[in-house]
């Protein structure tokens, strides 16, 4: 593919993210010669709707016409969670690059197959986590690589959060398509941002319980104790129960500073070692407006989706590597799957250091 070659898109799914993706595509297309040309569901007259909204040209229910379409380079797999894995295998053997919406799958069986799929096929791999793109996140994971930190003592993260009962209906919280309930489906953001900046906890203990959402098979409420590598401590709250639900605060505490981020933005960034860049970061950062998930699904922003999206097309075209690697999203499953295992079974469970 030469670089003044269009990319094409094409999603697999028309729920409430594929919006997401189709606006995110939208936006970056304005810098970057791409276009949102074909996408599949399984309701035809959803599917209908959803490409006179989003102007897309050619819509089916079949996955496969989808990815027999001229031009479609990347697919962007927005089925539910447990759904990722079949209709990956699809395009990658088709030859297309895939955007995979969080988690990349349900169990590390099914993420290791669409892993191995792909570099068996030459295909790329792009996981969403647009938590790690926006300014405050990386300022704080900027602040931990220049050792600003010293020694780290607590990584924590807290996502007290709301949905309705209106939200658990059709596939979310079932454990064969949404694997679990608040750690996979809200909470593991927060988990992907702890482990970016703490590192893979080497063991936890965790809690998982149905406090409200009654008529769900998994969890609306769990707790985590985490330790880390070099000694430092953590604990995880996630919950969807909590009225009116609150922005996800992740805590970084250590030695010579500690900082506060409640969704993109930093509330706390004190260290003993002021920085001349510090007040105007604390300026910026605490005013900046970002759109949360405390209260409901549909409020997030599309445009960390937008930046892994251009991320993903330059890598295409420069074959420059991407921010979050599969490898890389495979690890915050994994982090999930032990909170899971130790919750189901009362014990403590290691996991490698990644």
């Amino acid at each position: 593919m030469h670089n003044h070659d269009t990319i094409g898109f094409g999603l697999i799914g028309v729920g409430m993210i594929a919006g997401y993706h189709a606006q995110a595509i939208k936006a970056a297309s304005k810098t970057h010669n791409i276009r949102l040309i074909g996408v599949a569901g399984r309701d035809a007259a959803k599917t209908r709707s959803f490409a006179e909204r989003h102007d897309v040209p050619f819509h089916t229910t079949q996955i496969d016409e989808l990815l027999g379409y001229p031009g479609i380079d990347v697919v962007c797999v927005v089925t539910p969670s447990g759904a990722h894995l079949e209709p990956a295998l699809k395009a990658i053997r088709a030859g297309k690059h895939i955007v995979v919406e969080k988690p990349m799958e349900i169990t590390l069986a099914r993420v290791d197959a669409m892993i191995a799929a792909a570099r068996q096929g030459g295909v790329k791999i792009c996981a969403i986590s647009q938590a790690r793109f926006s300014s405050g996140a990386r300022a704080v994971k900027n602040a931990i690589d220049a050792g600003r930190f010293g020694r780290l003592c607590l990584c924590s993260a807290y996502v007290k959060w709301h949905r309705s009962a209106s939200y658990y209906t059709g596939w979310k919280g079932t454990l064969s398509l949404d694997g679990g309930g608040a750690v996979i489906n809200q909470a593991i953001h927060a988990l992907d941002l702890l482990r970016w900046f703490a590192g893979m906890p080497i063991e936890l203990f965790a809690w998982k319980s149905r406090c409200v959402h009654l008529g769900i098979e998994a969890e609306d409420t769990a707790c985590a104790t985490f330790r880390f590598l070099h000694g430092a401590l953590g604990v995880l709250e996630a919950t969807t129960a909590a009225y009116p639900g609150w922005e996800r605060r992740i805590d970084i505490c250590g030695e010579h500073g500690s900082v506060s981020i409640e969704d993109d933005r930093i509330v706390r960034w004190d260290f003993i070692d002021p920085q001349p860049q510090d007040a105007a970061l604390k300026n910026h950062l605490r005013n900046e407006i970002s759109a949360s998930g405390a209260g409901a699904p549909d409020q997030i922003s599309f445009y960390g989706h937008q930046l892994q999206i251009e991320e993903l097309v330059n890598s295409i075209r420069m074959g420059t590597s991407l921010t979050i690697d599969a490898e890389d999203a495979r690890n915050t499953v994994a982090l999930v799957c032990g909170i899971y295992r130790s919750g189901k079974l009362h014990i403590p469970i290691s996991l490698s250091a990644t």
